[in-house]
């Protein structure tokens, strides 16, 4: 019996993310390919107005401020690849979790690195907007 509860519990996980609105999941893997095609206008569409969006290294922009340094090109997103995501939705609210492979040249500069990320969504007018994100560099060996 509790093995077969343990067995149970650790596939509960993967099985709550399968279960996850596919319309959402395919909203939130967009994200990365809008930014890397630097899509200012569908960003502006996939964002709330009221986005938050707080980068690995504290620095805070909101969605005005984002889309525009976006449009300028200084940086230049390279892949970004997403690994272990997890997405859990609590009715017109959804959280993502994960971890992204980055590189990117910014200002010329080129940069790369593992963060863990977590996505807030919010289902408005039927469809999902991104509110907030924020991600944290991976210290080297975590």
């Amino acid at each position: 019996m509790i093995k077969s509860l343990l067995v149970f519990a650790a596939c509960a996980a993967p099985l709550a993310a399968l279960a996850a609105d596919p319309v959402l999941a395919a909203r939130d893997a967009s994200w990365n390919l809008l930014r890397q095609q630097a899509d200012v206008a569908a960003l502006d569409r996939l964002i709330d107005p009221g986005f938050v969006l707080v980068h690995s290294d504290g620095k805070v922009q909101h969605k005005a401020d984002y889309l525009a340094d976006l449009s300028t090109r200084k940086r230049v997103n390279g892949e970004i690849r997403n690994e272990g995501v997890a997405i859990r939705e609590y009715g017109d609210m959804a959280v993502v979790n994960g971890t992204s492979v980055q590189s990117a040249l910014t200002d010329g500069k080129p940069w790369n690195g593992r963060f863990r990320f977590t996505r807030v969504w919010v289902k408005r007018g039927g469809e999902w907007v991104l509110v907030s994100s924020h991600s944290s560099r991976v210290a080297e060996g975590g």
